[in-house]
């Protein structure tokens, strides 16, 4: 089976959300949305989630599914600004994430300083999924798979010929994801890319990020043969052992993510916001690492 998949790609992010369907009218999900957030005036948009709004009634699909493929740290998601746009039209729209997500609500509770209130049980989203659920979709079925190591909740999504696999991997140029997030770990992430490259060599591996030279345009999908072959840090040749040095001497280098701590206090909370207080005012914290 060849799915359709619709792509709509935030350059600001360099994010990629995907629509996966049978075509006009039939089931679909969205995976990956993008909420908009402008860090210096802390503003919120839904010009990205607004687009994936308009494809689904443009083209009559009934949303099954808003998946995450992980908690990301890199844009916030839009899948509870969707979620509720979606039932008031009579969608299904279920929410869905990795059952990792309970380990990374914990890690960020203590940082965030949110108190043994906050729920880290994963109860924000609708469902949570483990190593092969598999998800009905119309006529087709949607395959879970477990892949982590960039982060603990790392998921991929299989159907058909299309498996849209998050941040596990990125274009060949771009190549493999960092894993210095807490729960990462690149041992994982090289058996994770491993299972990706077993799959038949036309398989569509969807990204969720791709950030081109200036010249070249971004691209949402690879062929896992192209991947197996060019992949600039992991090829299918590739010693387990080299990979691992090279991921973690690379990522003791890496600065932290421009929207790091708003992307992921929301995300932990399936793309809500924290409680406003009395005056309506909503906040976003930062924890400071003072000197000594």
């Amino acid at each position: 089976m060849s799915p359709v998949v619709d792509s709509f790609f935030d350059a600001t992010t360099g994010t990629w959300s995907h629509i996966v369907s049978g075509g006009p009218g039939t089931d679909a999900a969205i995976i990956d949305p993008v909420w908009d957030f402008d860090m210096p005036s802390g503003r919120i948009s839904t010009a990205s989630a607004e687009r994936v709004l308009a494809h689904v009634r443009t083209q009559r699909l009934q949303v099954a599914w808003i998946l995450e493929t992980h908690a990301h740290a890199d844009h916030l998601t839009a899948m509870d600004w969707l979620k509720n746009r979606l039932r008031t039209e009579g969608h299904a729209a279920v929410t869905a994430i990795g059952e990792g997500i309970c380990f990374v609500q914990a890690v960020f509770r203590d940082r965030f300083g949110l108190g043994p209130e906050f729920p880290t049980d994963g109860s924000q989203f609708d469902r949570l999924l483990r190593e092969g659920d598999r998800l009905p979709l119309g006529g087709a079925v949607i395959e879970v798979l477990a892949t982590p190591g960039h982060t603990n909740d790392s998921m991929s999504y299989r159907i058909g010929n299309a498996v849209f696999v998050g941040d596990t991997v990125f274009s060949p140029t771009a190549g493999t994801a960092r894993c210095d997030f807490p729960g990462g770990d690149a041992h994982r992430l090289y058996q994770s890319i491993h299972r990706l490259y077993a799959l038949p060599g036309d398989t569509r591996l969807y990204l969720c990020h791709d950030y081109p030279a200036r010249d070249a345009e971004p691209r949402s999908q690879v062929p896992v043969d192209e991947q197996r072959q060019d992949n600039a840090h992991l090829a299918a040749t590739t010693d387990e052992s080299d990979y691992v040095q090279f991921r973690r001497s690379r990522d003791a280098g890496l600065s932290v993510p421009r929207l790091l701590y708003p992307a992921l206090q929301v995300n932990i909370r399936a793309g809500r916001l924290p409680d406003a207080d009395e005056a309506g005012r909503c906040f976003l914290v930062v924890p400071v690492t003072q000197p000594g």
